[in-house]
C-alpha cells in the first residue's frame, strides 16, 4: 500500500532530524572543515543520496544548524525579556541549560557547533546573524540582572559584567562536559547563580 502524504512527510522530518542530529555530532567531532557528508551518512546510518535530498551541500547543512541556534537565542531572549520574576525566570532558564548538558543528548555538541559558526562565517554573514542572536540574548539576561537588582533578588554589582560572568559559567560547565565526559556532574542552577546571589530561590 503508498503511503500517504502525510506519512511522506513524516518520514521526511524524521530523516531530516536524524542528519541533523548526525551533522552535530560529526561537525562536534571533527570540526566543520574537516567534516563531511559521507562521515554524516555514516552517523546517521544513511545513504549519501539521503542527505542531498534534504541539503544539497554541507553548507547549507550547517547553516540550517545556524538558524535553528539563532532562532531559539531570539526566542529565549524574547521570553527573559518579558519575565516579570527575575530571579525564578533565571532560574529556570539555567536549570533547562544545565539539564540539556547533563543528559548527553547532544545540546553540549550543539553549542560547540554554534561556536564553530564564529569561526568559519560560512557562509558569509554568519557571524553576524550569531553575534546579533547572541547579543540579544545577552541584553536579555542583563536585564534581568538589573531588575533583579532594583527588587533585592541579586547581587550589587555591574550588570554587564555579572551578566557576562554568568554566562562563562555556563560556557565553562558545556566545555567540561565535552572534554571530561559524563562521569564529571554538572553543577546545580543554585550553584552557578551564586554568581549572581547566594539566596537560593523559592
Amino acid at each position: 500500500m503508498a503511503r500517504t502524504e502525510a506519512q511522506n512527510a513524516a518520514l521526511r522530518a524524521s530523516t531530516r532530524d536524524a542528519v541533523q542530529t548526525a551533522a552535530v555530532r560529526v561537525f562536534a567531532r571533527h570540526g566543520f572543515a574537516a567534516s563531511t557528508i559521507r562521515q554524516i551518512a555514516l552517523e546517521a546510518g544513511l545513504s549519501v543520496g539521503s542527505i542531498y535530498r534534504h541539503y544539497a551541500t554541507k553548507d547549507a547543512l550547517f547553516s540550517d544548524l545556524l538558524d535553528t541556534a539563532a532562532n531559539g537565542l531570539a526566542a529565549t531572549a524574547a521570553e527573559l525579556t518579558e519575565a516579570d520574576r527575575p530571579l525564578e525566570a533565571l532560574h529556570v532558564f539555567t536549570e533547562r541549560f544545565l539539564a540539556g548538558i547533563a543528559a548527553d543528548d547532544g545540546a553540549a555538541e550543539f553549542v560547540m557547533v554554534v561556536n564553530h559558526g564564529f569561526t568559519t562565517d560560512t557562509p558569509a554573514g554568519t557571524v553576524d546573524r550569531l553575534v546579533a542572536a547572541h547579543g540579544s540574548l545577552w541584553a536579555a539576561l542583563e536585564g534581568l540582572v538589573r531588575r533583579g537588582q532594583s527588587s533585592g533578588d541579586f547581587s550589587a554589582g555591574h550588570p554587564g559584567r555579572l551578566t557576562t560572568a554568568y554566562l562563562a559559567m555556563l560556557a565553562g560547565v558545556t566545555t567540561m562536559r565535552l572534554a571530561l565526559g559524563p562521569e564529571r556532574p554538572v553543577p546545580e542552577a543554585d550553584v552557578v547563580l551564586r554568581i549572581l546571589t547566594k539566596e537560593s530561590p523559592a
